[in-house]
């Protein structure tokens, strides 16, 4: 896949993505598991073992991965830039709308402003009031 240069108009953009990473979308929740030590005194007690699960969906379909204690660090941030960005996206929305609307309304008022002659030459259109 090509790696396209991004625009000086997506450059901003683009720049707060690349400083978000790593990111993923999904959400980290601690939950408290028994063991599989049939003598676990923690998990006589009613105590269980803490633990933590990366809920996503796949197509379509949510699923839950258990995550290392060493990784929960890594996948909080990664969770917390995963919103920053889906953030980033909602407001990017209407304001491409907006520029749109913008550089269409800029072209409309270039076009008034010139017109074509018959022998290709521009005239710039002047308005008189007698």
């Amino acid at each position: 896949m090509k790696s396209k240069i991004p625009t000086p108009a997506q450059e901003p953009f683009a720049r707060k993505v690349i400083s978000l990473w790593p990111a993923l979308k999904g959400s980290l929740a601690q939950v408290r598991k028994p063991c599989i030590r049939p003598r676990c005194r923690a998990c006589a007690r009613g105590d269980n073992h803490p633990a933590y699960l990366l809920s996503f969906t796949k197509r379509g379909r949510r699923r839950c991965m258990y995550v290392p204690r060493r990784l929960v660090r890594l996948i909080k941030r990664a969770v917390k830039n995963g919103r920053r960005i889906e953030e980033l996206l909602y407001q990017i929305g209407p304001a491409l709308i907006r520029d749109h609307r913008k550089s269409r309304a800029a072209m409309k008022t270039s076009k008034e402003s010139l017109t074509s002659t018959k022998s290709g030459t521009i005239k710039k259109n002047t308005k008189t009031e007698s």
